[in-house]
């Protein structure tokens, strides 16, 4: 559980909280929201939003937060609320009983536009959605009134009413803030408050035919639930003023404070809904829980840990803009989370033949192998060994180059937690040529953990027992896009950004037998392969699947 109190180191967020509760501190504890929208799942960057603010609370003895922005009937369901919430509790960052929903506030949001209505401050407008976009001008150019912007209190309460009531199609009227169509900030220019939707929403069914914008219902809800602070990404600081403007005509005591940091995104990674939606629903992947996207669901099926990421995110800090984060250092804080954690089997992906002669035809022992070589805690477990074992197809060489330090005939090595072995004799494929049986002779006196200090060997290799080995399927993952870069919008097809490559399957593999009644999502490293976890969604009671996590070389080490 993450309890807000594992990165201490002051960054600007903390100092300007601090900063601004000590000149003037609330009335009320401190208390924080991440208010997701249940239109998709999470993503790493989700995550750090998440930890942004579950921190801050936790750090001044708050509350957080988890409200669902549902005020948009045509996009969300039921199915995201659950995934989302089973995301944020899996993080470790569980809300607990402060789990509250958007559309749970739907009388006191209408009530407020009704209260600034009554106030002369806002006005139903029935121009056009294209109309609205049109008169409300540029950057550089100022924008121009409705022609209803003076309609009468009256007449605008009487038309809020009906809209309300269903009297009217969807877009043929909104509800419209008027503030001052010439300001410098776009989203000071009478901004649209509510509009008609004619759909059924998850929660509230067809009680309401009228919803909220986002940014008139977001500090309503922060004033109801008493949030201190708004921790939102930097898109929103220009959003800021209207979140400020809502608050003071609507007379909130002690209003909240929105306050912005840095949007994070990873290199080679989509982290847009837009974007993800696309390779989604495209096929491009195998849906939201595909282990080569940066969803949460994803990351957690392919083993990511939420120790990891949480540390991922630590080691970033508090960003002030928007940024973008090397994904290797994601994959350098799983493998530091793994290494002391994980036990150590032996995997043989492409399998070679190898009949050791001088055992006994019918003979077994049990090895004894340690389960994780820098952490003694996790003990050791029995190996099966016997007289005919496959290796790794590239741990042999016919014609070795100078520094290969594994088999290749005449030539000596160690088995891991067994023996030497030296290889007498290669069998081929008369076709083929390919090599397929190699004849090999061992020295018992060499048994590991024997003591032999008679000679040496450069070279250690992996193994399983033939006639004990478990087959499974192994996914190779490698990054999903071919560049560093997020294609943009209009800038190609997708297919010529996807890495054909991002996922190899290896079927038949042989594993140890210790790996045969892993449970999902159980982690291991493959000894010389990388970390692998057992996939939660095609593994069965007939089928073994691996996801590899990430493999063991360190690129951000290198870095």
């Amino acid at each position: 559980m993450a309890n807000g109190n594992e990165h201490q180191t002051e960054n600007f967020l903390f100092r300007l909280i601090s900063g601004e509760l000590e000149a003037g501190k609330f009335g009320r504890d401190m208390c924080t929201r991440f208010p997701p929208e249940p239109n998709g799942y999470l993503h790493i960057g989700s995550a750090y939003a998440i930890h942004t603010n579950y921190t801050i609370a936790h750090r001044f003895n708050g509350t957080f937060h988890l409200r669902f922005d549902d005020t948009n009937p045509l996009k969300e369901n039921i199915e995201y609320v659950n995934a989302i919430i089973e995301d944020i509790q899996w993080l470790g960052y569980d809300p607990g009983d402060h789990i509250y929903y958007g559309s749970d506030y739907s009388d006191e949001i209408y009530n407020a536009a009704v209260t600034l209505i009554r106030q002369g401050k806002a006005y139903i407008c029935d121009l056009t959605p294209e109309e609205v976009s049109e008169f409300r001008g540029t950057l550089t150019e100022p924008g121009r009134n409705s022609p209803y912007r003076d309609r009468s209190i009256e007449e605008n309460l009487e038309l809020f009413a009906k809209m309300k009531q269903g009297d009217y199609q969807a877009s043929s009227k909104v509800v419209r803030a008027k503030i001052d169509m010439a300001s410098p900030n776009i989203n000071l220019r009478d901004p649209v408050i509510y509009r008609i939707l004619h759909a059924e929403h998850y929660r509230t069914g067809n009680d309401w035919c009228i919803y909220p914008m986002y940014d008139f219902a977001h500090p309503i809800q922060d004033a109801i639930e008493g949030i201190t602070y708004s921790l939102c990404s930097i898109e929103f600081k220009d959003h800021r003023p209207l979140y400020d403007w809502v608050l003071r005509e609507l007379a909130i005591p002690e209003p909240p404070r929105q306050r912005e940091f840095g949007r994070l995104s990873l290199t080679g990674v989509v982290t847009s809904k837009r974007f993800l939606r696309q390779l989604v629903e495209g096929n491009y992947v195998d849906g939201w829980d595909d282990p080569r996207l940066p969803t949460l669901r994803g990351l957690r099926r392919r083993g990511f840990t939420p120790e990891s990421i949480r540390s991922f995110i630590e080691e970033i800090g508090s960003i002030r803009t928007q940024s973008t984060v090397d994904i290797s250092l994601l994959d350098h804080c799983l493998r530091q989370d793994l290494k002391p954690k994980t036990i150590s089997v032996m995997a043989v992906l492409q399998p070679l033949k190898v009949v050791i002669t001088n055992y006994p035809d019918n003979e077994m022992e049990l090895l004894m192998v340690e389960n994780n070589s820098e952490n003694e805690a996790l003990g050791k477990r029995e190996v099966p060994f016997s007289k005919t074992i496959y290796i790794e197809r590239d741990d042999f060489m016919e014609q070795p180059p100078k520094g290969f330090h594994r088999l290749s005939l005449n030539a000596e090595v160690r088995l891991k937690g067994a023996y030497f072995i030296r290889c007498e004799q290669m069998i081929k494929d008369p076709d083929s040529g390919e090599i397929t049986e190699l004849h090999c002779t061992y020295d018992p006196i060499t048994k590991s953990g024997s003591g032999f200090t008679g000679r040496k060997v450069k070279g250690t290799i992996h193994w399983v027992s033939a006639s004990h080995a478990v087959k499974a399927d192994v996914h190779l993952y490698e990054k999903l896009l071919l560049v560093q870069e997020v294609p943009k919008e209009g800038s190609g097809d997708w297919t010529e950004a996807i890495n054909p490559d991002s996922r190899v399957i290896v079927k038949d593999g042989l594993l140890e037998p210790f790996v045969e009644h892993a449970h999902s999502e159980q982690k291991f490293q493959f000894f010389r392969h990388g970390y692998f976890c057992v996939d939660k969604k095609l593994t069965t009671g007939k089928q073994l699947v691996f996801n590899r996590i990430v493999p063991l070389k360190d690129t951000w080490n290198k870095n």
